[in-house]
């Protein structure tokens, strides 16, 4: 006999739902932020896809965290194995951070010697900047305009995007981020160059000196931004004759995300002298990695000291020796950037059908589809809020990016495939057709 349908189901879930916010407000506090005008409600990951409580999928189509998959069940199964048999710090004598130092730093290039292992990316560039400032005897940075680079104390100063309610500190300068809409790409290097050199400059004249550039290669929290290529590479030449140094932070844009590279600085044919990484890192166990070149960090080493109690465990580099494994045993570099070719090609189609749409860009995994009044063509905040609400309702998740937020955000996990991708581009369409 079937079960009657509960008149009331929704009303009580409503209720749970309000009933577990004021928890929330109450025990957490202001400072956290959910997403969706409707919070979703997870207890299950798996693959590409998350679980609310009455086990409907949503496709996620947003956290990059999980690079290969939520619950890998190869990562998952080497965290549990190495958590039953050790978890220490790095002060004694083991194989396997060496091991996979080894293996991290050969895909980095053979201008990267040594690697220092943290829990976030965060911390990464905290120690990056900090390694910066004690290689040039200098405080001031550059940053792009609306980049984020983390959010200890030191790198919230190196992170706009948190919110104009920061102001910038007296050491940091901005540049534009390479709006490929503007001009020709060989104009915009030029000009991107002409605004580094002049904050440099500014830079000089206020006594703070200029001690590095720090960059994500796709310049994500600005709004995706893949093209020009050679942009890092340019700007990279002129930090090293200037006296400063170019950290490439590889959080959002590394472990093949881009499809093209392993590594974004590297779709830019630039040789960063500090790389840092983090969240993917280790498929949602906290892991992150500061990987520097032998003359930068010489001086740092033996004048100073960092050690991160929990930074480069057997259990976090157990999970970041396998997240690497599976990336290039089960070809993910291939498979982003086949699916990515896919999804652009989709939203390119749907474009030319609904004139909310406008620039689409991105590499790999990658990608950013600018929301414009179709009227106007002004940017359109409020519409892309819209659209991401709409789909999270239809079951898929995305989210925004960019200074207006005016930005779809699509950074899929790894593994996404050709059928999830259509059924991305089918939600995404039903979302633009109320």
């Amino acid at each position: 006999m079937a079960r009657a349908e509960d008149p009331d189901r929704e009303g009580k879930q409503q209720s749970l739902l309000r009933a577990q916010l004021a928890r929330r407000e109450a025990l957490l506090g202001p400072t956290y932020r959910l997403f969706y005008e409707e919070p979703l409600h997870v207890v299950r990951g798996d693959g590409v896809f998350l679980y609310d409580p009455e086990g409907r999928p949503y496709l996620d189509a947003y956290n990059n965290v999980p690079c290969v998959g939520h619950s890998n069940p190869r990562v998952a199964a080497a965290v549990s194995e190495q958590m039953a048999t050790l978890n220490t710090h790095t002060r004694y004598l083991e194989d396997g951070i060496l091991d996979y130092a080894e293996a991290l730093l050969e895909s980095l290039g053979s201008g990267l010697r040594h690697a220092v292992f943290t829990c976030t990316g965060s911390e990464a560039n905290d120690l990056a900047a900090r390694i910066a400032m004690h290689n040039t005897g200098r405080r001031g940075f550059v940053v792009t305009r609306w980049a984020y680079h983390g959010n200890s104390y030191l790198t919230a100063g190196l992170s706009p995007a948190l919110g104009n309610g920061f102001p910038d500190p007296p050491s940091l300068r901005r540049i534009p981020a390479p709006d490929t809409g503007a001009d020709e790409e060989d104009d915009l290097v030029e000009a991107i160059a002409d605004e580094f050199e002049g904050a440099i400059e500014s830079l000089e004249r206020d006594g703070h000196g200029f001690a590095a550039f720090i960059a994500d290669s796709l310049f994500a929290s600005d709004g995706i931004y893949a093209r020009p290529q050679g942009l890092l590479k340019r700007l990279a030449e002129i930090a090293r004759r200037r006296g400063g140094l170019f950290i490439a932070d590889e959080v959002q844009s590394g472990f093949g995300r881009s499809g093209e590279r392993f590594w974004g600085f590297e779709r830019h044919h630039a040789e960063p002298d500090i790389v840092t990484m983090g969240k993917p890192m280790g498929n949602g166990y906290p892991i992150g990695a500061t990987a520097i070149s032998a003359e930068v960090i010489a001086a740092f080493g033996e004048q100073s000291r960092y050690f991160n109690t929990f930074g480069g465990s057997p259990v976090g580099i157990a999970a970041a020796q396998t997240t690497l494994d599976v990336i290039n045993d089960e070809g993910l570099l291939e498979n982003a950037e086949q699916v990515g070719k896919l999804i652009k090609s989709g939203l390119n189609d749907i474009a030319a059908r609904h004139a909310e749409i406008s620039e689409i860009r991105g590499a790999g995994l990658y990608i950013g589809a600018d929301i414009q009044d179709p009227v106007s063509g002004n940017p359109d905040p409020a519409g892309a809020k819209r659209i991401v609400n709409r789909m999270k309702a239809a079951g898929t998740l995305i989210s925004t990016t960019g200074e207006r937020a005016s930005t779809l955000k699509i950074r899929p996990p790894l593994i996404f495939n050709a059928v999830h991708a259509e059924q991305l581009l089918e939600t995404l369409e039903t979302a633009l057709n109320p």
